[in-house]
């Protein structure tokens, strides 16, 4: 559906969207290994925004991941519309900046805005919420002015848009061939409580659902633009959070729910472990982490083809002198290959935030790696996140780790013909990748030999996805932990901290092994 509201005027519509600061999540490091590639995945927010506008208003889309907004299409907007995280705001904040120059009225939704719009006083007009009456209410003020207001107007969603009724993202307006990785939303919400999150307080405890025909569609959509990468992400806050739904599939989760995601080509999981420690997991109030055990559960989605990959915290109250070789043996025992492990970060709307600020424990320090002032020195936990990473992306142990998976995890994946896949475009992109992987992880790099070991056992089942995907993976993960373990990353995706040049303070440094 698009906007119900009978509009009098055109408009042109621009939609930029802010570059990432590079990180663990977004795989910046591997886009050379493959041709084209220039941005993790597609905005859906911003894309479900441009797509609802009125039919009769112009809108073009810029994701300033692939490149900056040029001078010619501000001056050509008549409102600006961005988008972002805690972590884009420097770059929310300069694209108000150019739109301001070019003399444009400009406008923030999305996780940042809604969260803590106080960080935001310069922007003209503030979208506070979801899809929903803010939004109609929006364009109604655009369709009667496009001057920036007299004082920075704030646009509160009360009534929500059913996701039953959300138009399909405006994926036409962007290059998919761009990205690594389509992106899908199947629902929204989260039923739990963990400390640290704010979905909850952004999205609700009740999941949102949207309809099997409405997948179908968003994916024929992508299908329908040629070179559009062949993975989709499915980006729910939690999958399986419809707590009904999830009552109702519980005793039959093992033969059904896990064997249809096998037999629709599922291949991973992102999954929250956040630690291995259980009295830690009670703490933050994530309690159904414990409820069965760990290692099985892991184990248990491998042997559907599940690949695991995982979320971990370090920085907790809870963490000890013992909590990083607690984690090294759980690295060990769950043969996850890749763990993205972060120090703790308070967002706004949280109860950790809430919390912190009661107790005065929040710094908001631009060089500091976390805003949380945490029980054990900073400097020892900063210390322990590097030697957890130097030790997780070892490349002897993390290809290792993959050798595992080839072994144990991928054998367990629907065979699939691949007839289908055989056509110019994909072998082309194929050879173009195969080639880099032999420049950059045979000839150029230090770990040939673990990768080759992975590789070869990959090779032997015939599992040719498999030799690539360690690459593209092992590649982003090795290179981003020497660039952190040399001071040039944060400890956190949230982190605002610089990284332009070295860390301001003395720090332990870590190095990742060399493998000849």
């Amino acid at each position: 559906m698009r906007c119900s509201i009978d509009v009098r005027n055109k408009r042109r519509v621009l939609c930029v969207f802010p570059r990432y600061t590079p990180s663990f999540g977004t795989f910046n490091h591997a886009y050379r290994l493959m041709r084209g590639v220039r941005a993790f995945m597609p905005p859906q927010g911003l894309l479900l925004i441009a797509a609802y506008m009125p039919a009769s208003w112009q809108v073009r889309f810029v994701d300033e991941n692939i490149r900056p907004a040029k001078p010619a299409e501000l001056a050509w907007a008549d409102v600006v519309l961005i988008s972002g995280m805690h972590i884009q705001a420097p770059q929310i904040r300069d694209i108000d900046r150019r739109a301001k120059a070019a003399g444009k009225v400009t406008v923030l939704g999305g996780p940042s805005a809604s969260a803590s719009p106080e960080m935001y006083p310069e922007i003209d007009y503030l979208h506070i919420g979801e899809l929903g009456d803010a939004t109609d209410a929006l364009i109604a003020r655009l369709d009667d002015s496009v001057a920036p207001p007299p004082q920075q107007l704030r646009l509160t969603t009360q009534e929500r848009v059913a996701l039953a009724d959300f138009p399909i993202p405006a994926y036409d307006l962007i290059p998919l061939k761009k990205y690594l990785l389509c992106t899908l939303q199947f629902s929204s919400g989260c039923p739990y409580r963990c400390e640290f999150c704010d979905i909850p307080a952004l999205y609700g405890r009740q999941p949102r659902l949207k309809t099997p025909q409405q997948i179908i569609a968003e994916l024929n959509a992508m299908r329908s633009q040629s070179g559009h990468p062949n993975t989709v992400y499915f980006v729910d806050d939690n999958f399986i959070g419809n707590r009904k739904a999830t009552r109702e599939m519980l005793p039959h989760l093992l033969e059904e729910i896990l064997g249809l995601m096998r037999e629709a080509q599922f291949v991973g999981l992102f999954v929250g472990i956040e630690t291995p420690e259980a009295d830690a997991l009670k703490a933050m109030r994530k309690e159904q982490n414990v409820a069965s055990p760990m290692m099985e559960s892991i184990r248990t989605l491998n042997d559907y083809g599940l690949e695991v990959t995982s979320g971990i915290i370090l920085g907790l109250d809870t963490d000890s002198e013992d909590t990083e070789s607690r984690l090294k043996e759980f690295i060990d025992l769950s043969k996850i290959p890749m763990l993205t492990i972060n120090l703790l970060q308070a967002l706004p709307k949280t109860p950790l935030w809430d919390r912190l600020a009661r107790d005065k424990r929040l710094d908001h320090e631009p060089g500091r790696e976390s805003n949380v002032c945490f029980l054990r020195p900073y400097d020892e936990v900063v210390a322990t996140w590097r030697r957890s990473i130097a030790y997780a992306n070892d490349p002897e142990r993390l290809f290792e780790r993959f050798r595992y998976q080839v072994e144990n995890t991928y054998t367990n994946r629907k065979a699939v013909d691949a007839a289908g896949k055989l056509n110019w475009g994909n072998l082309s992109r194929a050879a173009v990748m195969v080639f880099r992987i032999l420049v950059y992880l045979v000839v150029l790099s230090d770990y040939r030999r673990p990768y080759l070991r992975a590789a070869r056992e990959a090779f032997k089942r015939g599992q040719f996805d498999a030799v690539i995907g360690m690459a593209f993976i092992g590649y982003h993960l090795i290179e981003f932990s020497r660039e952190a373990l040399r001071g040039e990353q944060n400890a956190s995706f949230y982190s605002q901290a610089r990284k332009d040049r070295a860390a301001d303070r003395p720090q332990e440094r870590v190095a990742i092994p060399k493998s000849a």
